[in-house]
């Protein structure tokens, strides 16, 4: 009994001994690494370098983010006292009676914790924000929070509370790529810092809890409003200013500087997206002071070379009513993004800084693709299924109509896709379903489709789809039915060199490879599409194709492909207005053949691989029964095996049978297997 009364004293001993042990060392460890850091306040303000570097894809940097025009510190005296006593009041109320944290704000912050199940970490100290923004990381955990304590404490031990004051004010991140209240005074209201009134800096002080949510320019300024009540109220509590100058200050209109700050010339759109994935994933101050160097998927040239394009056509086009264009070009067997033109002019006032290349928009005739690749994956359909062309009333007394108001009576699938007709279209989405076709779409990478019930006029483009995704539809039947998420990013560096983020991206079979063999060797095929076309669609480099156009020619589309690209093009209006009889075959189609024919001289020029299970058979142009006699009414189609015709034709002839006709290729793309 007593040598077990001893060892229990012994392991209670340990218990207490080894944390504390533990402790005790962590907390030496982390003021000899931290010691030098803390030596000067330019050290500790210095510290992280800020700022966003983006790379092309050879390494060459074409833009920055978060790069202050004002660099240096204004001593404290230089900040109104108002100032001051807005932020204390907003972050850290008990600022000039702690010694470094709150421990009744850390307890409040561990039951608010722990009751919503949650790291946040909050009831920080301005001392302690102090050191979480420009020494430490953002990694949530205990050990980072304690190492917080210790840092903050010995800051505390080192610097008057005016000297830690001017360290946070001077460093502080206000969202706008403003980093300190200088910038945030220039970024916000065009001013230096010691002309702020109450108004102006209450509002700076409700901007810090999140900056980039809370911006009064970028963010949610009704929330931004609330966040200044607060500020404000809280200063009437703590005896700063009295109820009637909180009123005054709450209810003065304030006049915001919204010149932009850190737009660059070369693809402005194409970073915007990319400084915006980045926020998504770790958050707007985290980026704008960890010194992020990114190598992006762009490539320069092309991205010139597609401005200059876009451009220039739109000019042609503006007497038609076009005043804007956009273009995407994507790798489609990585998914990577190699050039984004989301309007002819970035700067354009009323409408240039809108992305067209992401605004959905209905894209007309080019999402037929889509409907019928899933009814040849599900076997519902063959390239030589006879569809009719002829007035048709469809359930919801849906009576589409042709794009020229013609009726052809029976045609085969790959006439009616190749040449663009509607009521075969709506004829294949009624056998596969709207269900089945808005899982399709979603399938393809689409995301912008979300209302229930869009009725037959889907398969014609009636829902709103974003260019981009558009074009990763075309870049996945490129790849042979394989859907591979757009990237943007390469890779991410921090500002010690270290790579924290290298670009895997998702795939996934969308169709069977036998059916997108079939729908691109429909989409290249320039006799099939001759009937409605003629050579509009016809360019140097062998590609498949596809355009689109909305209701009242409010959009133009072409989409474009060979093995190694995908290109995409919209030209219209950003306000929805009409244009002038612009169809995808005359507004888009040729920046589409101009951007394929120059960029292809960059690429290897691939061709598609016959995939396992295509055979060829001999067909009747009319009925695409099996054909057992040459005759100049027949040609050799694809199909999946199994899937073939089992009847034949049976046309009789008056004389010799000519020779069997086949479409030598039917798509120069697919005639040849690959090595």
């Amino acid at each position: 009994m007593i040598i077990y009364l001893k060892e229990l004293r012994l392991y209670i001993l340990l218990l207490f001994l080894i944390p504390t042990v533990f402790l005790a060392s962590f907390s030496l460890w982390t003021n000899i690494f931290f010691s030098n850091k803390l030596s000067s306040p330019e050290k500790i303000m210095n510290n992280n370098n800020t700022g966003l570097i983006l790379l092309d894809r050879t390494g060459k940097p074409f833009f920055t983010f978060y790069q202050p025009k004002n660099t240096h510190t204004i001593p404290l005296s230089k900040i109104p006292k108002i100032t001051q006593e807005a932020v204390i009041s907003a972050e850290d109320k008990n600022f000039y009676h702690h010694f470094g944290f709150s421990p009744t704000g850390i307890l409040r912050s561990i039951i608010y914790d722990i009751a919503h199940h949650s790291l946040a970490y909050g009831g920080s100290t301005i001392t302690q924000q102090l050191v979480k923004n420009a020494l430490l990381n953002s990694n949530k955990n205990l050990i980072r929070k304690f190492q917080e304590i210790i840092v903050a404490q010995e800051i505390e031990n080192r610097y008057s509370k005016d000297q830690i004051l001017a360290m946070y004010l001077n460093s502080v991140y206000f969202g706008n790529g403003a980093f300190g209240i200088e910038n945030a005074a220039e970024n916000y209201f065009g001013k230096p810092t010691k002309d702020l009134d109450l108004a102006e800096s209450s509002m700076l002080a409700a901007i810090l809890p999140a900056p980039s949510a809370l911006s009064p320019i970028y963010g949610n300024l009704s929330q931004t409003k609330l966040h200044q009540k607060h500020v404000l109220d809280q200063m009437v509590v703590d005896g700063y200013i009295t109820q009637a100058q909180e009123s005054n200050a709450f209810n003065k209109v304030l006049v915001f500087n919204h010149q932009q700050q850190d737009i660059n010339n070369l693809a402005p759109d194409f970073a915007l997206m990319v400084k915006n994935q980045l926020i998504k994933k770790y958050g707007e101050e985290f980026i704008a002071r960890s010194g992020f160097v990114v190598t992006t998927t762009l490539d320069t040239q092309f991205q010139r070379y597609a401005q200059q394009s876009v451009n220039s056509h739109i000019k042609e086009l503006k007497e038609d009513g076009a005043t804007n264009g956009a273009s995407v070009v994507e790798d489609p067997q990585t998914g990577e993004i190699l050039a984004l033109v989301g309007s002819i002019d970035w700067n354009q006032p009323g409408f240039g800084m809108i992305n067209m290349a992401t605004t959905p928009r209905q894209p007309g005739s080019s999402f037929k693709p889509i409907i019928y690749g899933e009814a040849l994956s599900k076997g519902m359909i063959t390239a030589a299924t006879v569809l009719q062309d002829i007035p048709t009333t469809f359930p919801g007394d849906y009576k589409p109509v042709d794009y020229d108001h013609r009726y052809r009576g029976p045609v085969l699938v790959r006439r009616a896709l190749a040449n663009s007709l509607n009521i075969p279209a709506v004829e294949v989405l009624q056998r596969i379903g709207l269900d089945t076709a808005l899982q399709a779409a979603k399938s393809f990478g689409i995301t912008t489709l979300n209302q229930p019930y869009y009725g037959f006029s889907l398969v014609l483009g009636a829902g709103e789809v974003p260019l981009t995704e558009m074009t990763g539809v075309y870049a996945t039947l490129a790849n042979q039915g394989i859907h591979v998420d757009q990237s943007l990013i390469l890779n991410i560096k921090d500002k010690n060199n270290n790579i924290i983020y290298k670009n895997q991206p998702n795939s996934e079979q969308t169709i069977s490879p036998q059916a997108a063999f079939i729908l691109t060797s429909i989409l290249s095929d320039p006799q099939a599409r001759h009937e409605e076309f003629g050579n509009l669609l016809d360019s140097s480099i062998p590609q498949a194709v596809k355009t689109g156009t909305s209701d009242s020619f409010k959009d133009s589309l072409t989409f474009g492909y060979t093995p190694d690209l995908a290109i995409g093009v919209w030209v219209g209006n950003d306000n929805n207005s009409p244009m002038d009889g612009i169809a995808g075959s005359l507004g888009a189609a040729p920046i589409e053949r101009d951007l394929i024919t120059k960029f292809s001289t960059y690429v290897s020029h691939k061709t598609y691989p016959l995939p396992p299970g295509i055979i060829q058979k001999a067909v009747c142009r009319s009925n695409g029964l099996l054909l057992q006699n040459a005759t100049s009414s027949g040609y050799l189609e694809y199909f999946i095996d199994g899937t073939e015709p089992t009847r034949s034709c049976n046309l009789l002839f008056n004389s010799t049978p000519s020779p069997l006709i086949s479409i030598p290729p039917i798509t120069p793309l697919v005639l040849h297997p690959s090595n």
